[in-house]
């Protein structure tokens, strides 16, 4: 039988062994002090994403009522503009490609499996 106390210490020891790792991961990634490459770190974990920024305000200008008509000329080709710039500029995170990894694998299997 084990016991409740024991399981919780080695609980809270893979804890603290995890969390010693993730800090000298961020130090060692601190250290990098080329400006190119801690640019390109950044860029992995927050991408820019130009079109959406340039959609959500193409749909304010959209909306808003104003008599002479002109944030709706404005509007509906900052939309466009803005999904033009989505498809043509890449905005993948490594969380996206976590998923898109995570999803291929799910379908590989589930293809292996319909075949045996």
């Amino acid at each position: 039988m084990v016991d409740p106390l024991k399981a919780r210490l080695e609980k809270l020891k893979r804890y603290s062994d995890s969390a010693k790792r993730r800090a000298s991961l961020y130090s060692d990634i601190a250290k990098i002090d080329d400006k190119n490459a801690s640019g390109s770190l950044g860029a992995l974990q927050k991408a820019p994403a130009p079109g959406k920024k340039l959609q959500k305000i193409g749909f304010i200008m959209l909306w808003v009522p104003e008599p002479t008509g002109v944030t709706c000329a404005i509007g509906g080709p900052m939309i466009v503009a803005g999904r033009y710039l989505e498809k043509k500029y890449n905005s993948a995170t490594i969380h996206d490609i976590g998923h898109e990894t995570k999803n291929t694998f799910s379908a590989l299997h589930d293809f292996k499996k319909s075949i045996m």
